[in-house]
């Protein structure tokens, strides 16, 4: 047998013989390619959207929810998510002693561990009493780069990554484009993190390209990793579909909530392709919901800045796809049964912008083709917010956390039911355009080789 270097060699010196020196190999090659096997039955290399994590079985009911909590500066973000986490178990250690207790075999070190969130509908009793012993699990995500001071704990801090004030001296930036140059940065290592947030919240690395993280992680982890052989030996050698529902079959639920802060200045993150890196890899992972929290009090003062962060919302809405919270902060200043009542009410909306023209008839912000413009889009938002959720929420003294819990329970359905029946249309309609597009070539190839075959006789 000749090695490959050898092989190669005497492949190209055979291409400058002449044809009548070389017919049996090239009546070999003809009977090769022009009788192909069908594209059917032709290995299809890798793509990424043929393994989407929360595209495989029973991934949405053993995944925690991802919030990505958005807003103007000043909404109150960065402390809401301080309120939560308050409100919230700390999943960063929860998880690690879950994973441990779950190697050793202990019955009940599982049944601590959260897991009785996914226990069988027959034990009502116990989910229940293990429900109220214990809250809701979470584990928080600082993508803001230019805070100095967070109120919380941070599992995972972007500051700890890229600094800030360095990028900003460095490229000679702004504070904006500072910021944005952050985000871009972090995104390069993100694949990093949605690796450490899988292990966290399943307990078990979805991936092969995962195993050496896990090796040089906590102990665990690495416990963790030596029980994938068994399963894999137990489910079969010659069947790999068997293989990956005992992979997923060995998940386990030890997240609720995982939790994203994002920069004040909203746009940076909304609006750029760093942004849409982070939305798009963590909801092809978990079920994931936008959060926008508004400022409730500035909405009391104006209908007008109601409509702008409606609007603002929905923009959000329709570029991530992912289902939207309104979150109205600062209760404990304002209720938000007005704004809530403007949301449902089409006519009580109309008297409040009555009202507030009537009081400013003065200011040009209130007459004349602004407030025309204003009550347009009241009637073409008015569809609009029959699909979002919406709740109260004071982030000063956490009355309505549970409130927002639930709306955001209820998002995450929606984001099955929406998100993930489009994700698996876009995935199809990609397969079916690289079988076309496989086929088109195969039939352009079947010619050309026809046709060099008709001009060699």
């Amino acid at each position: 047998a000749l090695k490959r270097s050898e092989l190669q060699v005497s492949l190209q010196s055979s291409s400058r013989v002449k044809s009548s020196q070389v017919n049996p190999p090239k009546r070999l090659l003809r009977s090769l390619y022009i009788h192909p096997c069908p594209v059917s039955i032709m290995a299809e290399p890798e793509h990424p959207e043929d393994n989407i994590p929360i595209l495989q079985a029973d991934r949405l009911e053993k995944s925690p929810t991802c919030v990505i909590v958005v807003g103007m500066a000043g909404s109150g973000k960065t402390t809401l998510m301080a309120q939560l986490q308050r409100s919230l178990a700390d999943g960063s250690e929860d998880a690690l002693a879950s994973e441990e207790d779950g190697a050793d075999g202990n019955g009940s070190g599982e049944t601590n561990s959260g897991e009785a969130a996914t226990s069988s509908p027959a034990d009502d009793d116990g989910t229940s009493q293990a429900t109220r012993r214990k809250p809701p699990t979470g584990y928080l995500l600082n993508l803001d780069p230019a805070t100095k001071v967070i109120p919380y704990g941070a599992s995972i801090d972007i500051r700890d990554t890229v600094d800030y004030h360095q990028v900003m001296a460095q490229h000679k930036l702004g504070p904006n484009g500072a910021i944005l140059t952050c985000l871009n940065l972090f995104a390069t290592k993100f694949d990093q993190v949605m690796s450490i947030l899988e292990r966290r919240s399943l307990g078990e690395d979805d991936g092969e390209g995962n195993n050496d993280d896990a090796a040089g992680g906590n102990s665990g982890n690495g416990e963790g990793e030596d029980s994938k052989p068994a399963a894999a030996d137990d489910a079969g050698d010659d069947n790999t579909g068997n293989d990956k529902k005992a992979k997923a079959a060995k998940m386990k639920k030890l997240l609720d909530y995982i939790l994203v802060d994002t920069p004040g200045q909203i746009e940076s993150f909304s609006w750029s392709a760093s942004g849409q890196i982070y939305s798009e890899s963590l909801a092809s992972a978990f079920p994931t919901v936008l959060a926008y929290v508004v400022d409730t009090p500035r909405c009391a003062s104006s209908p007008n800045t109601f409509m702008s962060n409606m609007l603002y919302a929905c923009s959000m809405m329709y570029r991530t796809r992912l289902p939207l919270v309104v979150v109205f902060n600062k209760t404990d200043v304002v209720g938000s049964e007005f704004a809530e009542e403007w949301m449902t009410d089409y006519e009580a909306f109309q008297a409040a912008l009555d009202d507030f023209t009537t009081e400013n008839s003065g200011d040009a912000a209130t007459s004349g083709y602004y407030a025309s413009l204003t009550r347009s889009l009241s009637l073409v938002l008015d569809e609009f917010y029959s699909v979002l959720h919406h709740c109260g929420v004071s982030a000063a003294t956490g009355d309505g956390v549970s409130g927002f819990c639930d709306a955001v329970d209820r998002a995450a359905q929606d984001f099955e039911a929406d998100y993930v029946a489009d994700l698996r249309d876009r995935v199809e309609e990609r397969k079916a355009r690289r079988r076309a597009k496989a086929r088109h070539d195969m039939k352009r190839l079947e010619r050309d080789l026809k046709a060099a075959s008709l001009n060699e006789e």
